[in-house]
Parts: structure tokens; C-alpha cells; sequence
């Protein structure tokens, strides 16, 4: 899901948290926290459309073209493609209101497995210098007017250019909410991903997202390094300025490029069994690239 940023947040980071390491960078702890829940992209109108008509999509994923109402009565429309345990998430320009609604702009959901842990995850942040992260619970209203808790989440800043990220831990009044249609609980405090998304998934090829390639401004990435940290991702810089971030089931990589360069780059996907062929979808300007193998790449034009 989105979360429309201008209307979440509330509060600008603080001190040291403003700048990218140059060094490889560490958890601040051991256990691995938060994991890559999705990310979304926003593109141009032509690709957009081309992707919410395709048949080809709908054959490929568990595919959805769906309004979701969330807190304040916020609505937006997404195009989905749902795996086991991770997801996509597609807008066109206009989409969303305001500047997350422009081309190029990108956002990223981390999630935790565990009921709690997104409290050690906000802690973590205070140790880095974020005395005051932003904290956000956003509800969903299934048709009959009543939110419905969703799931609480927490940020670094409200001062971003195009990108933004935030951890997030799901709540147990969504999951007892049989319209929800999540699994039960496999584990004492399991609010993980896996019980969050159906098995639709396996009536498909596509199963998960594996990697993520994000162009984002120097500033949002900085504001992004606290939280991957914080979450138990390991990063690595990359020579462009970017870093690559693992540990956190995909890999996350980001290009640090000029404002008017960002957006979603590319998407890489495991399969749910191998295919022999290669085959080419052009989805308006992007391109899905399907085997051989278990893997399919889904790559982005930069934004104009």
C-alpha cells in the first residue's frame, strides 16, 4: 500500500542522520528486523494504462487493479502484482496527490516479522542521532465507512524530494478483520508478510520480488540509510554515490542521481518454476523480460 507522504508525516531529521556513510555500513544490531515489504513506482501515463489492460499481467501475477481507502479518507488507485511474501506497486502520473503523484517518485515499505519489533526499530533510530522519528498509524476502511486499524509505521523526516521509506508492522485488529482475508497466525507475534498476502500467487508464475534498482535524490537517500540500519540492512556504497542494501530477504539498490533523473529503475522477480524460453512483454515503456530460468526482469525508462 501507499502512504501518501505530504499528508504522513510531520517532522523534519535531525542532526548526524543527513548524510550517506562512504564506508560499507552496519546494523546497529544483530537481528534482522525490518524486511522489504514493497516499493512503488510512479510512471508515465502511457505505461501506466498499458499496464492496468494487460493480459498478459493478469496471467503472469496475481494481478489487481484496486482503490483503497486509508486514514483522513485518503484514496488512491494501484496497479498490483502480488507475490508470497512481497509485492509491486504501480501509479501513473496524477495518481496521487501532490508531489508523490509526479513523475519519478518512488516509495518503500519495510515490514517486521514480529509483533514489537518496529518499538526497537523506532529505538534504533533515536541511537543514531533521529530523536524524534515520525509516527504514523494508517487504518483502511473496507466500504462501510468504519477504519479499521492497518498497521503503524515510522519514519525518518517529512522533508523529501521524490522518495520515501518507512517501517511498518501490521496490527492484529486488521488481521482478525475477516474481510482482511490473511492467513492465521503461524507463530506467537507473527505479523509477517506471508500471513499478510494471499496464496493467489501460486495460481501464477511470478512468486516474489527479489531485487529493487531505485534512482532517488542525495538528500532521500540519506534520509533512507537510518532506517535500512536501523532495520539490520548491511549496505555497501557503489560508485555512482548509491548504495546497495541487503539482509532483508531483496535487495534494494539506489542510484543517487539529480532531482529531475529519479524514479523506479528496474524489478526483478523469482519464478514459481522454470520456464525454457525467453520471452519479451513490452508493457508501454517498459520492458518484461520472462526466463529462461526461475527469474524475470522488469526494467523502467528514466523519467521525462
Amino acid at each position: 500500500m501507499v502512504l501518501v507522504l505530504t499528508v504522513a508525516l510531520t517532522w523534519a531529521v535531525e542532526g548526524g542522520a543527513r548524510t550517506a556513510r562512504a564506508e560499507e555500513s552496519r546494523p546497529s544490531a544483530d537481528r534482522q528486523l525490518l524486511f522489504y515489504n514493497h516499493s512503488y513506482g510512479v510512471l508515465d501515463r502511457e505505461t501506466a494504462d498499458a499496464i492496468e489492460h494487460s493480459d498478459y499481467l493478469r496471467d503472469f501475477a496475481d494481478f489487481q487493479v484496486r482503490t483503497t481507502t486509508g486514514a483522513g479518507g485518503q484514496t488512491w488507485t494501484g496497479r498490483y502484482l502480488m507475490g508470497r511474501e512481497t509485492y509491486l506497486e504501480l501509479f501513473g502520473a496524477g495518481d496521487l496527490p501532490g508531489q508523490d503523484g509526479t513523475l519519478g517518485s518512488t516509495g518503500m515499505g519495510l515490514s517486521t516479522e514480529r509483533a514489537g519489533d518496529l518499538a526497537t526499530v523506532t529505538e534504533r533510530l533515536r541511537d543514531q542521532g533521529i530523536t524524534h522519528p515520525v509516527e504514523f498509524r494508517q487504518t483502511r476502511d473496507f466500504g462501510d465507512g468504519v477504519p479499521v486499524p492497518w498497521f503503524d509505521a515510522v519514519f525518518t523526516t517529512d522533508q523529501y524530494d521524490a522518495f520515501g521509506a518507512w517501517a511498518m508492522e501490521y496490527l492484529p485488529e486488521y488481521f482478525a478483520d475477516p474481510r482482511s482475508n490473511t492467513e492465521p497466525a503461524g507463530h506467537p507475534g507473527d505479523v509477517g508478510r506471508e500471513r499478510y498476502l494471499s496464496d493467489d500467487y501460486r495460481d501464477h508464475l511470478m512468486r516474489d520480488v527479489t531485487s529493487v534498482r531505485l534512482a532517488v535524490s542525495a538528500r532521500d537517500l540519506a534520509n533512507t540509510v537510518p532506517l535500512l540500519r536501523a532495520g539490520g540492512f548491511v549496505t555497501r556504497p557503489v560508485a555512482d554515490g548509491g548504495i546497495v542494501a541487503r539482509h532483508g530477504g531483496t535487495t534494494i539498490r539506489f542510484d543517487a542521481v539529480p532531482r529531475d533523473q529519479v524514479g523506479l529503475r528496474q524489478v526483478d522477480l523469482s519464478l514459481n518454476r522454470p520456464v525454457e524460453y525467453r520471452h519479451e512483454e513490452r508493457i508501454g515503456r517498459s520492458a518484461l523480460v520472462v526466463g529462461p530460468g526461475t527469474r524475470a526482469v522488469w526494467t523502467f525508462g528514466a523519467a521525462e
